[in-house]
């Protein structure tokens, strides 16, 4: 059944050709008295995927929307790609000096210089641009954004424990065009209170006007006592280039959930929640009740984790929950069930407490070889061997929050999810949305495994599923879960299609499907999940849009190829717009690999090095053109 939209037609419409043509109320409402008739359908027209050169190293739309009016009256409106700034842009005002927005900063706030050239010492700049989130604070807008990593030195060598940053600038929306614009010098925001910050790739926008960030990849604390390590180097690295003293390096200090706040001057704050437990966050997703969240662990052998807050709005204590899945199915991706294992509870400062303690892994675990009487053996994100663990007496809780992983797996937890991405939630169906990029691997049967519940087929190029949130849940030893959006169950929502050879564009997975989901946000008022993809399957990357009622894939952005679609997020009525915000990270990347016949491949570097660089810079914008819910409207429902 369709689900009714009361939506009024409050159109951002960026094309000069289109605003040309449309006449323009005194509001800003760009159809008169038609921006407050009853909307009955809300249709994302699907462009073709690029062919040529010169759409292959642009980002761009030629998506439409068609909106169907109560009185059976339509409108086809283009949908537009604005971009606010590259990464390289010297955007942000930092010590008096214009620094690009993209670059990190240390523990004192100076930008962190890449040497590895000599005679030409020069800034890193981040070619990868993540998690966006619009923030509304009194009449100002603010809009907070993830740069994850700077992919190589200017001699060409690969970075390794590089600091990561997050930037603030203030936008403007113009009234009568919806366009946004950066209003004044951008801002670095300060981590120094929270021993800096560690690869942040998705995030979310909290209903209290907050961000949620990210820290993913956590260093692995075991290997990082072997002083021949990668962890050790990296970690090390790491506290060199921020702390510019190696001795502080600590593991434990990433891996966590930061939490920005931003006042009505514009000035950042930032925490991290310690309690929500150390692992690789891709993201954290809040739940309709504010106290409940979801997150996506990346990489392989991971797993799947709860938080319920103690209260609303605020997640410095609360209950950490891993799941157990028990596979129902196999059709369209697979279908499992969820039961939840508690692993404790805490706060953030009791968490940052045992940090500051000194811990290391090796105080909290005992370690065998073989298999070992009381020893539990795990297989986990955090190694590449099958390991032998027991927690030592009065570590408990150590174990549960540094090392959520690893002890969630000793508990009982399925560890075999496979790049778990970004997390979505549908408040009114009570449905989330997790995206499985890449199914394989530990998601398949394995022989001879120390745990294989999850035993799927193989899918490449990813499926997005449909978690079934429910309340009067009792974890696995039969307690109450104090939460009304507990996930009881999952299945396969929208799956992609591997291709047995490549084709001309030198694609793995059909371009007419998504492959390998990453980011992911709903849209109530529209009733339609954006998917954004990290593939290496297409040899551009895509957004979707996934309409819930007619069940509708629609592609609605074409991203530089070799780049990935990043930073999605629908934002709903910032002014009477709305947007959905959509970055891209390392334009040109791995093009080398692609078995690319349609197109000269030599030209399309060349074309590629000419626009916007290979692994140069990265774009940070948004996409326009759709239908925002009407406040009047709404109020004449109710």
């Amino acid at each position: 059944m369709k689900r009714k939209l009361t939506i009024g037609l409050s159109m951002v419409l960026l094309a000069s050709s289109t605003m040309s043509a449309m006449a323009s109320s005194d509001n800003g409402h760009q159809y008169g008295k038609e921006s407050h008739k009853k909307i009955q359908d809300v249709q994302f027209s699907s462009m073709d995927a690029p062919s040529t050169i010169e759409n292959m190293v642009k980002t761009y739309t030629e998506s439409t929307v068609k909106v169907t009016f109560e009185d059976d009256t339509q409108k086809e409106i283009p949908l537009s790609y604005d971009q606010l700034y590259l990464t390289k842009d010297k955007i942000v005002e930092n010590n008096k000096e214009m620094i690009p927005a993209g670059t990190p900063i240390d523990v004192n706030g100076d930008p962190i210089i890449d040497n590895s050239i000599p005679e030409d010492p020069s800034y890193y700049i981040s070619d990868a641009p993540d998690s966006n989130s619009l923030i509304k604070k009194g009449n100002k807008t603010y809009m907070i954004s993830h740069f994850e990593y700077d992919s190589q030195n200017n001699a060409g060598e690969e970075v390794s424990g590089l600091p990561a940053s997050m930037t603030l600038t203030e936008v403007k929306r113009d009234k009568k065009t919806g366009k946004l614009s950066i209003v004044k010098d951008a801002k670095k925001i300060d981590f120094a209170n929270v021993n800096g910050l560690w690869i942040p790739c998705n995030g979310s926008t909290t209903d209290w006007g907050t961000h949620l960030g990210s820290e993913e990849y956590e260093p692995d604390a075991r290997s990082f006592e072997n002083k021949d390590s990668d962890a050790y180097k990296e970690v090390r690295n790491y506290a060199e280039h921020y702390f510019h003293d190696a001795s502080k390096a600590n593991p434990y200090f990433y891996g966590w959930i930061p939490e920005i706040s931003i006042t009505k001057q514009g000035e950042a704050s930032v925490e991290k929640h310690y309690s929500t437990g150390r692992f690789s966050h891709e993201m954290m997703k809040v739940l309709p009740d504010n106290k409940t969240a979801l997150f996506g662990d990346d990489g392989g052998n991971t797993m799947s984790f709860m938080y319920v807050a103690d209260k609303a709005e605020d997640f410095s204590s609360g209950t950490l929950y891993a799941a157990k899945f028990e596979q129902t199915g196999t059709e369209k991706g697979g279908s499992g069930d969820l039961k939840w294992i508690k692993l404790g509870h805490a706060s953030d400062q009791e968490v940052l407490d045992i940090i500051n303690s000194g811990v290391k892994f090796s105080d909290i675990f005992e370690t065998a070889e073989e298999p070992t009487e009381g020893f539990t053996a795990v297989k986990t994100n955090a190694s590449d061997e099958v390991e032998y663990l027991k927690v030592k007496p009065g570590m408990e809780k150590a174990a549960a929050f540094l090392e959520s992983r690893r002890y969630g797996a000793i508990k009982g937890a399925t560890s075999e999810f496979n790049k778990m991405e970004g997390i979505a939630v549908n408040k009114e169906d009570k449905k989330a949305y997790m995206a499985i990029s890449y199914q394989e691997g530990s998601m398949e049967k394995e022989e001879n495994a120390v745990q294989d519940d999850i035993q799927l087929p193989k899918l490449e190029s990813g499926v997005t599923y449909e978690l079934n949130l429910q309340g009067n849940q009792a974890d696995a030893f039969g307690s109450q879960i104090a939460s009304e959006y507990v996930p009881s169950s999952m299945q396969g929502f929208i799956i992609g299609k591997d291709l047995e050879t490549p084709d001309a564009l030198g694609n793995t997975a059909d371009p007419d499907q998504v492959a390998n989901p990453d980011n992911l946000s709903y849209s109530e008022d529209l009733n339609t999940l954006f998917i954004g993809e990290d593939s290496g399957m297409h040899t551009n990357n895509f957004v979707w849009a996934y309409n819930l009622d007619d069940e509708k894939l629609s592609r609605i952005l074409s991203v530089p190829v070799g780049a990935e679609a990043t930073g999605l997020s629908a934002a709903n009525n910032v002014g009477d717009s709305q947007y959905v915000l959509s970055n891209y990270q390392h334009p040109g990347a791995d093009l080398d690999e692609k078995e690319i016949t349609a197109v000269d491949k030599e030209e399309l570097e060349k074309a590629m090095k000419e626009t916007i660089g290979i692994m140069e810079t990265g774009g940070v914008g948004y996409i326009s053109g759709i239908p925002t819910l009407d406040d009047e409207d709404e109020k004449e429902e109710e």
